[in-house]
């Protein structure tokens, strides 16, 4: 290309490239690349002027040329495609007539902040430095799959919608499956309409989604299967209208949901199964809307207040070793009623540890009576009538003052009732002297004799009382026994 080709705006650029200065075309800081298709020739740069100067201008001699521009109309298409390119390319706030294709190239840097582009086509694409997209609206889909990135992803205040062409139909607006990002992808803000494709992806440091807004409704929002984080993933106030699928995730720091909206109310809205996570906070959320999957996952510190959890829920092999905030078991046990599997042990064997992680020895039996209170409802009939003897006199060994209750009250029954109509002697003169109390207790108690029950025999509904005593009294040794030989057993 000649230098007498080129346009005024043209020629701006060209003068400004092998010493890196930057030109600015816009008229005012606050302007609008999205209104780019009405600038006129004084503000058009074609895209193989930029291609040409990228391509083929040698670097001056102590000097760092690079493309540095603000406010252009750029025309045709950046065709880069496969380019090795040693110089930064910095497009700020200009406006793309076509899509730039970048697809297996390699540059220093890409800066396209506040631009409004069609697409991004950059497969495969290598960036030494970072890639920042802030504050862009895109109208079609960036492809970023397979991308290497050694500094940092940006993506803040970015609105991106998806393509209106034949062959972008269905595609998902936002892809960075497979990609492997050297620092951090920092996507504060952003506005998605569609899908976030990020499943296999590497991120040396944290994914940052504060205060994103993701709306794919009845579709996924979030797709992230197998992502792999060096430090957290962070979605404070996130709004995902759409599944957010994190199965197979590995983030060894956190994963932040505080204060986030997740909706799918016909499906799965939270979908975490099979994770390995140090924490995982659901602090201040509504009101979960859809289904939560949190299957065979691992976490060491969950913190989720009861109400977040939706109707249905799927936890089966699901490990935590400490739940927040502490509250009384009573609180979280409606919860393990809402497994979609039915009646697990293990959730209430999981729940139960939590409690004794933190020394709280009532939470844990308070979860150990319930679980046996929900076993007994999937016994038949036979079998529950023992069980609700269990409960009603021992709390099946977690309630042991029910039985102090009990043997109470029956004694004062029988100490009043014989008192007042003493049994005969069954050997006139050879019986110890007749003492209510401890006659009673000789019939609860089979384990303690004290000489009154062998000498002393009741009639009629005094003698049917004492069959009730024995009877009772056997009944809350075996439960008391069973009890406590469990709870030993358990320690």
């Amino acid at each position: 290309m000649e230098i007498n080709d080129l346009t005024p705006a043209e020629r701006r650029v060209w003068d400004a490239f092998p010493r890196g200065e930057g030109v600015d075309f816009r008229e005012g800081p606050d302007e609008d690349a999205s209104d780019g298709r009405d600038w006129g020739p004084e503000r058009t740069v074609r895209a193989e002027v930029i291609a040409a100067l990228l391509l083929s201008n040698p670097a001056p001699r102590g000097q760092v040329p690079g493309i540095n521009v603000r406010g252009i109309r750029i025309t045709g298409k950046l065709d880069l495609k496969y380019a090795a390119i040693e110089h930064p390319i910095r497009l700020r706030a200009c406006w793309f007539e076509r899509k730039p294709q970048l697809y297996g190239a390699r540059v220093r840097a890409l800066v396209l902040t506040d631009s409004a582009l069609p697409g991004l086509t950059a497969s495969t694409l290598c960036v030494d430095i970072t890639l920042r997209l802030n504050c862009c609206r895109f109208t079609g889909p960036i492809r970023l799959t397979g991308a290497r990135i050694t500094g940092g992803l940006f993506l803040q205040g970015a609105v991106i919608r998806p393509g209106t062409l034949a062959d972008e139909e269905g595609e998902p607006p936002l892809q960075l499956n497979h990609a492997e990002i050297g620092t951090d992808i920092i996507a504060d803000e952003l506005t998605l309409h569609g899908q976030l494709r990020i499943n296999g992806a590497t991120i040396a440091g944290l994914i940052s989604l504060d205060r994103a807004k993701l709306i794919n409704p009845g579709g996924i929002a979030l797709h992230a299967e197998t992502v792999s984080v060096g430090t957290d993933l962070r979605g404070h106030r996130l709004e995902a209208d759409g599944m957010v699928n994190l199965t197979g995730a590995r983030i060894p720091g956190q994963l932040i949901l505080t204060r986030a909206r997740l909706a799918n109310r016909d499906g799965v809205a939270l979908r975490a199964s099979s994770c390995a996570i140090g924490e995982f906070w659901l602090r201040l959320c509504p009101p979960i809307e859809g289904i939560v999957n949190l299957r065979r996952s691992q976490l060491d510190m969950l913190y989720a207040e009861p109400g977040v959890w939706p109707p249905v829920i799927r936890a089966e092999g699901l490990t935590y070793r400490v739940l927040h905030p502490h509250l009384p078991a009573e609180e979280r046990l409606p919860a393990l009623e809402r497994e979609e599997s039915g009646y697990l042990p293990y959730a209430y064997e999981q729940l139960a540890a939590a409690y004794r992680t933190v020394g709280d020895e009532a939470g844990a039996r308070t979860v150990q009576l319930a679980k046996l209170r929900r076993h007994r409802s999937t016994l038949p009939p036979h079998s529950r009538l023992w069980g609700l003897l269990q409960d009603a006199t021992v709390g099946y060994g977690f309630r042991p003052l029910r039985a102090a209750g009990w043997l109470a009250a029956l004694l004062l029954t029988g100490s009043i009732a014989y008192g007042l109509h003493p049994p005969r002697e069954l050997k006139a003169g050879e019986a110890p002297e007749f003492n209510p109390v401890f006659y009673t207790i000789d019939l609860m108690l089979p384990i303690v004799g004290f000489g009154q029950e062998g000498a002393f025999a009741p009639n009629g509904w005094y003698q049917w009382l004492s069959y009730v005593l024995i009877v009772t009294g056997w009944v809350l040794a075996t439960t008391t026994a069973a009890g406590v030989s469990r709870s030993l057993q358990r320690q």
